[in-house]
């Protein structure tokens, strides 16, 4: 049976459904085992280190580029009409929304791909702060959030086709984008080399960039084929994860498409990875000012991939892979908004909390210093 046969056998959105789902599948066992996740490499990097966690990001987001504008070189993709590129782009959306993922991920310890992941973990933090974070989306895309979001989306923005691809902004096109990605996905082996990174957790970062470009050539194909018009894109979490909750919710059934079948995908896929490595294991919240940090957290994170676009692997590695300038300017400002609430939330107070220690243990007599030790 041909591709073509097969898409018509099954129509449009269950074949896209089925990509979807495989790519999913995918997607969340090599991220959980990989430990994939941005918020950690960002730490990493914003500490003075360059290590394990920034090597697995970089392996994953190079293999992302370059595999991507490897298919378009080839021919067998074409992403002029993915709404990265096609529409018209907020810049002041993707700056103040990506500081407010950056400052969110922080405080809910995870983005939220990385919530969806730990969630099939038995992670309940995750779990009630993706639930929330898909909430607030919600309200910031149609609800009663949406004004501001607007509002804010309007200040600054350009407009769709070449102005938004930053590759032409540097005068290049599809082989340059491919030999950039190289380059990084070269850089980011040696770094994972010189920090000692597993060959299995390498080839599981390099899988997760690989499933990036999977999903540009799997909705692409499938586009081609079908005679209604489609849209061409690739895995991103906070939209679809708002879509498929809301159907849920208010609808007997819900249309079929890429997005149904990733969500869960990724889901079953953690899942699937964390038992099989017996690493499936019920967690909760640790008293009620943890549980504030991680909804407010979900919360920001819920309105910023709204305003930005899209999550840190739905407008940071999706839209960077296809060189949206927007993408760029958004996971630059998810990584400032995550280092800075690191250092003040993080940091700053246990490194005071290092210091009144020393103080007090300085100041302690030296018979209460015997009792104390």
């Amino acid at each position: 049976m041909t591709l073509a046969s097969a898409v018509e056998w099954l129509g449009d959105g269950a074949a896209l459904a089925l990509a979807g789902l495989v790519i999913g599948l995918g997607f969340g066992a090599l991220a959980q085992r990989s430990r994939f996740c941005f918020r950690a490499a960002v730490i990493e990097v914003s500490r003075g280190s360059v290590a394990q966690k920034s090597a697995v990001w970089l392996l994953a987001f190079a293999t992302a580029v370059a595999a991507t504008q490897a298919l378009v070189t080839s021919g067998w993709l074409d992403v002029t009409e993915a709404r990265q590129i096609a529409g018209r782009g907020s810049m002041s959306g993707a700056l103040v929304g990506g500081l407010m993922f950056g400052v969110g991920m922080i405080l809910a310890r995870g983005c939220a791909s990385r919530l969806l992941v730990l969630s099939a973990t038995g992670n309940l933090r995750a779990l009630v702060s993706g639930l929330i974070l898909t909430l607030v989306a919600q309200a910031s895309l149609r609800g009663i959030l949406s004004p501001a979001r607007e509002w804010i989306a309007e200040l600054w923005t350009v407009e769709g086709g070449g102005s938004r691809s930053l590759l032409n902004w540097i005068g290049g096109g599809a082989g340059l984008g491919t030999a950039i990605g190289l380059g990084a996905l070269v850089l980011g082996w040696w770094i994972a080399r010189r920090a000692a990174v597993g060959m299995w957790t390498r080839a599981g970062a390099i899988g997760v960039g690989l499933m990036i470009a999977a999903g540009w050539f799997a909705t692409y194909l499938i586009s081609q084929i079908s005679f209604e018009p489609l849209a061409v894109k690739s895995i991103s979490f906070t939209g679809p994860s708002a879509d498929t909750l809301m159907g849920l919710i208010n609808a007997p059934s819900i249309p079929l498409g890429f997005d149904v079948g990733l969500i869960p995908g990724v889901f079953a896929g953690s899942m699937i990875a964390a038992v099989l490595f017996r690493e499936f294991k019920l967690e909760g919240y640790h008293g009620g000012q943890s549980m504030a940090r991680y909804i407010t957290g979900a919360a920001l994170m819920g309105f910023g991939s709204m305003l930005a676009g899209g999550c840190a692997v739905g407008a940071g590695v999706s839209g960077s892979s296809v060189f949206a300038i927007t993408a760029f300017v958004a996971l630059l400002a998810m990584a400032a908004g995550a280092s800075i609430t690191d250092w003040l939330v993080d940091r700053a107070p246990a490194a005071e909390d290092g210091v009144r220690e020393k103080t007090s243990t300085a100041v302690m007599p030296s018979s209460q210093m015997s009792l104390a030790r």
